[in-house]
């Protein structure tokens, strides 16, 4: 299912019926990265700095469906959630959001700025031990972005972040519910760390753009309006072919 091939809003794998992707006349921009890297206060930032540009603007992320948000809360405050339901069910909560908001967005003509994407699911899945080609097939109904940046950091960049930003380790982003370490802190480190493993991985087969995010947050907000300045303002070409100089 790998993307570097596709165009952008093609679907990778399976096309949702009823869906003319020459409609889409969009941009759908998409920013990854591990947990406590920094992505949503970049997007808090990016959304009006795009409409200041004159962009009409979608902000989106995981959990955040009609149909399946609620209940995916639910089901983590119990901490009860096996791996593979999990999976399933931020697909639904996916699906739901791709049919009803960033599909009916990307038609408007708006830039869809998404907080995370299967990407995140997939290398979810992945580091709790999920099949790969599994995932990746399940995951195929989504379209292909026209920009995926992702935020990398190193582990212990992760770690204050969390320390000062939050003051306290959370359950699902330590991986706790597969118990990689002892203790909290201790699984945060070893599954953030299979996170960015897999996500370095995915990297190259879907076309990640790196960014780093162990810079100052100025800095990084810096480099991903460079990147979307360039899907937003592509180069023009010339018509007329240059001359050789005699």
């Amino acid at each position: 299912m790998a993307g570097l091939s596709r165009e952008p809003l093609s679907f990778y794998r399976t096309a949702l019926p009823g869906v003319e992707t020459s409609e889409l006349q969009g941009k759908l921009i998409v920013i990854e990265g591990p947990d406590a890297v920094g992505r949503s206060t970049q997007i808090q930032r990016l959304r009006p700095w795009l409409e200041e540009l004159g962009h009409a603007v979608l902000d989106t992320g995981m959990a955040r469906s009609a149909l399946a948000a609620k209940g995916i809360r639910q089901a983590k405050e119990g901490n009860t959630l096996g791996p593979i339901t999990m999976t399933l069910f931020y697909l639904t909560d996916f699906a739901d959001r791709l049919e009803n908001e960033i599909i009916p967005a990307l038609r408007a003509g708006f830039v869809v700025l998404t907080d995370r994407y299967i990407f995140s699911m997939i290398a979810r899945a992945i580091a709790r031990g999920e099949d790969r080609a599994w995932i990746e097939r399940t995951a195929g109904f989504a379209l292909v972005p026209h920009l995926v940046l992702y935020l990398r950091a190193e582990v212990n960049d992760l770690i204050s972040r969390v320390v000062v930003g939050k003051g306290a380790f959370d359950f699902w982003e330590s991986g706790m519910d597969a118990r990689f370490g002892r203790d909290m802190c201790d699984s945060f480190v070893r599954y953030q760390a299979r996170l960015i493993r897999v996500f370095d991985r995915l990297a190259g087969p879907y076309g990640f753009e790196l960014v780093d995010a162990g810079r100052s947050p100025d800095e990084v907000f810096e480099s991903l309006k460079a990147s979307i300045l360039r899907v937003l303002r592509p180069p023009v070409v010339s018509a007329f072919p240059k001359r050789e100089r005699k």
